[in-house]
């Protein structure tokens, strides 16, 4: 399965858990519409994803409920391809906005189910948040990653403003009916 998720906005070097949430919460919203899209919606419909209902894909965190998609209860992993567009020139590694690694290591962790400690204490689900959609259930399920960078020539309102445009293939480690992502007594619409 392939599918993009886009970001813009800040992406601080070495960011707060307030600002890895925020990011969270962006690709929250793209990946609630990827399951509730086919196939996913199909598969939904054949796994517990509340963790409060006992054996499920989701995971009880300060509060929140967060169900990622890439994870090892739906034996599947991930390549990333990102494109990282920023105000500064390309070849600018160590930039006025921070290091590249740092920032994408500030990405990762919002792509993640967040570790207890990454969660900001003062945060509670919004209402529409009674689940929180990630990408990952941890950034160890990623198989491969491709970067590149280039310069953002649009208007910023910052210098930690970034585009990101991140190509997430999706495979499964073993065929089994919990990652096929269509049931296969199922016919597609």
């Amino acid at each position: 399965m392939k599918f993009r998720l886009i970001y813009r906005g800040d992406l601080k070097s070495n960011g707060n858990p307030a600002h890895k949430h925020e990011i969270r919460k962006v690709f929250h919203r793209q990946l609630l519409n990827l399951w509730e899209d086919y196939p996913l919606s199909e598969v939904r419909k054949h796994i517990n994803i509340d963790p409060d209902k006992g054996d499920s894909l989701g995971i009880s965190r300060g509060g929140f409920k967060f169900i990622p998609l890439i994870s090892p209860r739906l034996e599947l992993v991930a390549s990333l391809e990102i494109l990282l567009l920023r105000p500064e020139s390309a070849g600018s590694v160590l930039t006025q906005a921070g290091d590249i690694d740092n920032r994408l290591k500030t990405l990762m962790d919002a792509l993640q189910v967040p570790k207890d400690d990454q969660i900001p204490k003062d945060v509670v689900p919004q209402l529409d948040e009674a689940f929180l959609y990630c990408l990952l259930e941890d950034d160890n399920l990623i198989t491969s990653l491709d970067i590149s960078t280039s310069k953002l020539y649009d208007t910023v309102s910052s210098s930690n403003e970034v585009l990101l445009v991140i190509n997430v293939t999706a495979d499964f480690t073993h065929g089994y009916f919990t990652n096929m992502l269509v049931p296969p007594t199922l016919s597609p619409r």
